[in-house]
């Protein structure tokens, strides 16, 4: 295995883990020798991903968590040292977007969003970083969207919150150097539980990306493993971009 891609003796937790991008990086991360955290508000769908990650010989951790509430953070990460004794990946991954004109946004669902989206994030964040900084180091990795970047009518808070994100990436990097680095990747369209219907051959002409497609959940694995490995080494408090191409 190449070293700079070595996971063995890490342990990873990963938001959102339990289906489409999360479970894609819960495995990739597994398959090289992390043991890894699984956590997401339905607690059976963390353990089903968990049963792969022990079929890999690794061990695994399902933990039911809605990372949007601070003291469910808190748990979280609690748990994690309880279980590990350490951590050495944290992957921010849980988000939802849901589509709503501007005008209909109901301050119920502005707060889900932005709690999902940065207020949780920020809390596990600055919490990992502190245990990572007070130990033997870290990575963090924030996935984002290109909706921080670009105009998306229909889910502005979604746009906003990962523009948040974005910032909070950067100021963390500088704020926990030099024993932690934090990155984000600012991922396009993928297709993922979430847009069955993008699967369809007459709804590609709706994608502006320079591949004129929607990602494949395995093709956001590359930008995590570098992000996360000691390959990135000289990077933090960086946006990679992950979109096909997107214009914005």
């Amino acid at each position: 295995m190449d070293p700079l891609f070595d996971f063995r003796g890490r342990v990873a937790l990963v938001t959102g883990g339990s289906r489409g991008l999360g479970r894609q990086m819960v495995l990739a991360l597994a398959e090289r020798g992390a043991d890894v955290v699984i956590a997401s508000r339905k607690l059976e769908n963390c353990e089903r991903v968990a049963e792969e990650v022990r079929a890999l010989g690794r061990r695994a951790l399902a933990v039911s968590a809605h990372v949007g509430r601070w003291e469910e953070c808190d748990a979280l990460l609690a748990r994690t040292f309880e279980a590990f004794g350490r951590l050495d990946i944290l992957v921010n991954n849980a988000g939802m977007s849901p589509a709503c004109p501007s005008h209909e946004v109901s301050e119920k669902i502005f707060d889900a969003v932005v709690n999902l989206n940065f207020k949780g994030p920020f809390r596990l964040a600055s919490q990992a970083a502190l245990r990572m900084a007070e130990g033997e180091g870290g990575a963090i990795v924030n996935v984002s969207s290109t909706g921080a970047l670009m105009a998306l009518p229909g889910v502005v808070p979604y746009g906003g919150a990962k523009a948040a994100l974005n910032q909070m990436t950067i100021s963390l990097a500088r704020e926990y150097a030099p024993k932690v680095r934090v990155n984000a990747i600012s991922a396009g369209p993928f297709l993922t539980e979430a847009h069955p219907d993008w699967r369809d051959e007459a709804v590609l002409d709706r994608f502006t990306n320079a591949l004129r497609r929607p990602g494949r959940p395995e093709e956001i694995v590359p930008a995590l493993l570098l992000l996360a490995s000691p390959a990135s080494s000289f990077i933090t408090g960086a946006v990679l971009r992950v979109d096909g191409g997107q214009r914005g």
